[in-house]
């Protein structure tokens, strides 16, 4: 097979990877936070009541979350295997340590909530119910997330569009939009709980762009 129809389609299906990796984290994730809530409160003071009730939906948002997030670990690879050469530096270090960052955090914050979960189904007394270690643990969890993990995933929105207008793998718009949501990420996500899902939201609306310019070129064939 020539040489060039070789790099060709490798071209084609690097962004349609990362597209598909973008798409599925962002639907898992946002299936995972919405089983979450189900069953766990808002309020990170909360007495933990909730423990005494079915946490069936918890622990399986709980088992979302890692397929979830080898997904975003994936569009993260994916994407800086498509920019190659044209990626900055600078921006990609951002981009990469944010990414990882919140990925790390992410998982962090779910462990935190497993645990709880863990130790009261092992104590029948239920002593987890408004103790305070539960109440450190629980704070720890939405502090890590809400106020770290969320900042993080803003400087991620922030480096990729910024990623995106230097190289035009995507329009304009999409990485004003970035821009805009990464700020209220970074300002307000510890005062406004459904804040969480600005960072899926953003990650479908790239990947679902970079999924459709693909299928249509292939579609379109070779020129």
């Amino acid at each position: 097979m020539p040489k060039d129809v070789v790099m060709t389609r490798t071209i084609l299906r690097t962004p349609r990877a990362a597209a598909i990796a973008g798409i599925i984290f962002s639907i898992l994730f946002v299936l995972g936070f919405w089983l979450f809530r189900q069953a766990v409160p808002a309020d990170p003071l909360e007495p933990g009541a909730w423990l005494l009730k079915d946490t069936q939906s918890a622990g399986l948002a709980l088992n979302i979350i890692p397929i979830s997030g080898i997904a975003f670990l994936w569009f993260i690879a994916v994407l800086r295997d498509h920019l190659g050469e044209r990626e900055d530096r600078f921006f990609a270090t951002v981009f990469l340590g944010s990414g990882l960052l919140f990925l790390a955090m992410f998982f962090a914050a779910a462990a935190m909530i497993g645990a709880v979960i863990l130790v009261h189904s092992a104590k029948a007394s239920g002593g987890m119910i408004d103790s305070d270690a539960f109440h450190v643990v629980r704070a720890l969890a939405f502090v890590v997330m809400n106020v770290y993990a969320l900042k993080m995933a803003g400087v991620f929105m922030f480096s990729t569009s910024t990623v995106i207008i230097y190289t035009g793998i995507a329009p304009r718009w999409i990485a004003i939009t970035g821009y805009v949501l990464a700020f209220l990420l970074i300002v307000g996500s510890t005062y406004v709980s459904l804040s969480v899902v600005i960072f899926p939201a953003w990650v479908l609306l790239l990947s679902s762009y970079i999924l459709f310019v693909n299928l249509r070129r292939t579609a379109a064939g070779p020129s």
